[in-house]
């Protein structure tokens, strides 16, 4: 589940192995372009962490947020299910 803390969402994915999670930022990275809404990321082994604000909007929560933030969720079921 998101979580909003300090004007952003926050969520933390863990998938199988680094190459699982590598795939997973590499989807995200084309949706985000298509959006033109970067999240900022982490990764480390087959962990993912990913906030999401809106810097046009001051760096708070808005809608392009929660929307790149439904489009993640939809990837990673994908992966998890795959």
């Amino acid at each position: 589940m998101w979580r909003e803390e300090n004007h952003s969402l926050f969520k933390k994915f863990i998938f199988k192995d680094f190459q699982q999670a590598f795939a997973f930022m590499t989807e995200i990275a084309a949706v985000a372009e298509e959006l033109d809404h970067h999240p900022w990321w982490s990764n480390m082994y087959n962990q993912v962490e990913i906030k999401l604000t809106t810097h046009s909007a001051g760096n708070t929560v808005t809608a392009k947020d929660h929307a790149l933030a439904q489009l993640i969720d939809e990837l990673a079921n994908r992966f998890r299910q795959g």
